[in-house]
């Protein structure tokens, strides 16, 4: 029996005659017993046209059940659907047949309007899926119908598009402004109408961005056997150990601007506190880095990123309490280096980077002062960067320094051997920056170039830095070999053929 959705018969029809066969020369199968030689057979176009769909729906349909059968029409293979298949269907999938019929294509009324209202709804500022639900609704049309009309409408009239920033992937550059305003406590439904994207887009963008800048913290930590046995958290969160001969209050020197000032009222740490406060600083990255490598980029859990954060936010924490609390040693070491000619405040400032670059690499298993660690890394730090003379004293050996501090009566040949002397030392300096780190303690240690080491042979350079006297004298090597292209590109040398 007919169903209703076929009683209006304006559409074409194909029948199969008794010497069609289908591809592959077998009789089409279908699950209605034998075919009728007068069996209605209709083609894509016309199930389209019937149902008021799309091809592609169609083709979707057969997916879920709906039997085509290939046949042969004039000589070529066609795809066919008996009205049979087609009316049981229809029978078995009332609910599909009515959501596809709201995928059907729009007329070109319905097509300028949609347009229309997409554009003043987006210079309202509702974000895209706002649109395409609120046009769905009023044409009663299915969401995905209204999406790809804008898109393919945006795609054709880039100039005139509704959502010209809606076009696909941001770039990271947006991706990172979208992150920030995130960061400021804008609303996601704010950043949202600002970018013409759904709230999912933008929460999908958050935690991507979150997980990229977790990915980027600075959590490396000292390893301590402690830190993976099960009575680690024990031991780490046991209370911060008071200093019972701690004064009640420290006097400070009068007349000191309020920065220098304000260091006295942060208490020096003990032994113990310092101990307490990198053990559980080491420990805490630790936690967050064992975390982090839970972390999957592609899907970022939020609740994961909540921990790590969380972690950060103490690891930061105690990172501050370790700086404030040593901020008056960086103060004691720029008021001995500080010259006529230096700004002590510039060397304060720069002692303090050190101070905090200290605070990452200190193993405090070893059972060193944290203080006796952050002067060396301030001095040496000072020793690189302090210009002129005092760059250039804490380079060099004593024996040269002095040549340095000259009488200024002294006779004209001095005073131009003086300035010969400041100048080679200078330029050897400049030369010496031009290696890498690892390059510049070989070098020095190696030719005892400051006054913390006579020269040293490669196998007590190789103990120090932890490397063999073999790979020592590879790398004295190449470092020489920087330093001869170096003095010839100057003109010190002569070239070597």
């Amino acid at each position: 029996m007919r169903s209703n959705i076929f009683k209006d018969e304006t559409y074409s029809f194909i029948r199969i005659h008794d010497d069609n066969t289908c591809a592959g020369g077998s009789q089409p199968s279908h699950t209605g017993g034998h075919i009728s030689p007068d069996e209605e057979v209709l083609s894509i176009e016309d199930l389209a046209q019937q149902f008021n769909v799309s091809t592609k729906t169609i083709s979707r349909w057969r997916d879920h059940g709906l039997v085509a059968q290939r046949v042969v029409i004039n000589g070529r293979k066609r795809v066919g659907f008996l009205a049979s298949a087609v009316d049981r269907f229809v029978h078995e999938n009332p609910a599909r047949i009515r959501r596809g019929s709201r995928f059907s294509q729009l007329s070109g009324d319905e097509h300028d309007k949609l347009i229309g209202w997409a554009r003043r709804l987006a210079s309202a500022g509702a974000c895209p899926a706002d649109v395409h639900r609120r046009i769905a609704n009023r044409l009663n049309r299915s969401v995905e119908t209204i999406r790809y009309t804008i898109k393919r409408y945006d795609q054709e009239h880039p100039g005139s598009a509704v959502f010209p920033n809606a076009d696909g992937k941001l770039r990271p550059e947006s991706c990172a402004r979208i992150f920030r305003h995130y960061q400021q406590g804008e609303s996601v439904e704010s950043i949202a109408r600002r970018y013409h994207r759904s709230r999912a887009s933008i929460y999908r963008i958050v935690l991507a961005q979150r997980a990229t800048a977790i990915s980027q913290l600075p959590i490396d930590y000292m390893p301590n056997a402690l830190f993976a046995r099960k009575s680690a958290e024990k031991v780490v969160f046991q209370p911060f150990p008071e200093n019972a001969d701690a004064p009640k209050r420290v006097r400070r020197p009068t007349g000191l601007p309020a920065y220098l000032a304000s260091l006295y009222e942060v208490p020096l740490l003990t032994r113990e506190q310092e101990v307490w406060l990198f053990r559980k600083f080491n420990y805490l990255k630790y936690k967050a880095a064992l975390l982090r490598e839970q972390l999957q980029p592609e899907r970022p859990s939020g609740r994961l990123m909540d921990q790590i954060e969380l972690l950060y936010q103490e690891i930061v924490e105690l990172k501050n309490k370790i700086v404030r609390s040593n901020l008056r040693l960086v103060v004691s070491i720029a008021k001995r280096r500080v010259s006529a000619s230096d700004s002590f405040f510039d060397l304060v400032s720069d002692g303090n980077m050190s101070l905090m670059r200290a605070v990452e690499k200190f193993d405090y298993a070893r059972g060193n002062k944290f203080s006796t660690y952050a002067s060396w890394a301030i001095m040496k730090n000072y020793a690189r960067t302090i210009p002129n003379e005092h760059k250039a004293r804490d380079r060099f050996r004593a024996a040269d320094i002095e040549l340095l501090h000259a009488t200024a009566d002294e006779s004209t040949d001095e005073s131009y051997r003086r300035m010969a002397e400041s100048d080679r030392l200078h330029q050897v300096e400049k030369f010496l920056d031009r290696l890498d780190q690892r390059e510049q303690t070989i070098i020095v240690r190696r030719y005892g170039l400051n006054h913390e080491h006579d020269p040293q042979t490669l196998k007590d350079v190789g103990s120090a830095l932890g490397v063999t006297k073999e790979r020592v004298r590879q790398i004295e090597a190449k470092a020489l070999e920087k330093l001869r292209k170096a003095a010839e590109a100057e003109a010190m040398l002569p070239e070597i053929g």
